[in-house]
């Protein structure tokens, strides 16, 4: 099978979903992913799931140090039934500043409890399936009590692929091992995809004495996409103010590093951390530009992404939200031709 082309909906009012989704699904899409910024993304997949009919839905991603496995697992599981097997559960971790400080909760080693999460999921689910005992006991979760009040019914497709969202190679050796996918970030170059995130997900499947057919890659893309030529700058100026944003994070420092943009990485972070954003983006050079961000015609858009990606991931999407304008269409045929 080729590589799929997605679409990221981001609407400023979760009732707007469906509708949005229904119309990238019309566009030819193969899958609507919702991330979680402004609302919950489950509640905006519900909506998408109730309303279309062909396309996969999925997050990218949904937190999942904010919520119990046991809680992801019911809204996971309705969600499933919900779209006749069409959902993907995309999960991060975020970063420990905005676990502590934006929702009070605890932060923990984020791979190894990644890799609880992900068996915990499974676990519920097997549960609720075959009826059997729920049994699981990590370092962070032991969950041994599922009564049948409290246990849906079967579904048709229990199997609930689980993609994982990893910057470092930790967390995308664990893809690898244990995930049915791995969300890469926007923030990549084809140079870090090869040499960093790509072998330390092969490592992983190593590991996990699997093949890379078992893990599917999926790619947001920093893409400058317009019908004149002056669109396009205009959208790929404002990509300096997101990637400067992205970059200030240390955890981004690998890849900066891998470039030689580690001074870079180091100012960003220092002005951020005197919250003087307005001249961060200046930051950002062409050069770094160039290496982040793709840029063309819609038309010529899809078959750039194709050329570009091809043989690195299995499914592409552009960062830029998908809002019904008609170059949308020419993503999507460009990409199909």
């Amino acid at each position: 099978m080729g590589m799929n082309i997605d679409a990221e909906i981001s609407v400023e009012s979760p009732a707007d979903a469906a509708s949005v989704g229904v119309s990238a699904e019309r566009c030819g899409f193969d899958c609507v992913w919702v991330n979680e910024t402004k609302h919950d993304p489950f509640i905006q997949l519900a909506l998408v799931a109730a309303a279309t009919r062909r396309v996969l839905t999925g997050t990218s991603v949904a937190l999942a140090f904010t919520r119990s496995p046991t809680a992801l697992a019911y809204t996971a599981w309705d969600l499933q039934h919900l779209s006749s097997g069409r959902l993907i559960l995309g999960l991060g971790s975020q970063v420990r500043g905005h676990i502590e400080r934006r929702f009070g909760m605890k932060w923990e080693s984020p791979v190894p409890k990644m890799r609880e999460v992900v068996m915990a999921l499974r676990s519920v689910w097997q549960s609720w399936q075959t009826g059997g005992q729920l049994e699981y006991s990590g370092r962070y979760f032991k969950l041994d009590l599922m009564t049948p009040f409290f246990s849906p019914e079967p579904i048709a497709n229990p199997k609930i692929p689980i993609y994982i969202a990893g910057v470092n190679r930790l967390m995308c050796g664990l893809a690898g091992e244990i995930g049915d996918g791995l969300h890469v970030h926007p923030l990549h170059t084809l140079r870090y995809l090869r040499e960093d995130v790509l072998p330390s997900l092969e490592a992983g499947i190593q590991r996990g004495k699997r093949s890379r057919e078992d893990v599917k890659v999926a790619a947001s893309v920093f893409a400058a996409a317009g019908h004149t030529a002056e669109e396009i700058r205009q959208v790929r100026e404002a990509y300096r103010e997101q990637i400067a944003f992205y970059a200030s994070t240390r955890t981004y420092r690998r890849l900066m590093d891998l470039h030689g943009w580690g001074d870079v990485c180091d100012r960003l972070h220092d002005l951020s951390m005197k919250s003087e954003w307005r001249r961060m983006a200046a930051v950002v050079t062409d050069e770094m530009l160039n290496e982040f961000v793709v840029e063309g015609s819609w038309r010529e858009l899809g078959a750039i992404l194709k050329s570009r990606y091809t043989g690195l991931v299995d499914r592409v999407r552009l960062y830029r939200p998908y809002d019904g304008d008609r170059g949308w269409q020419d993503l999507v045929t460009g990409f199909r031709a």
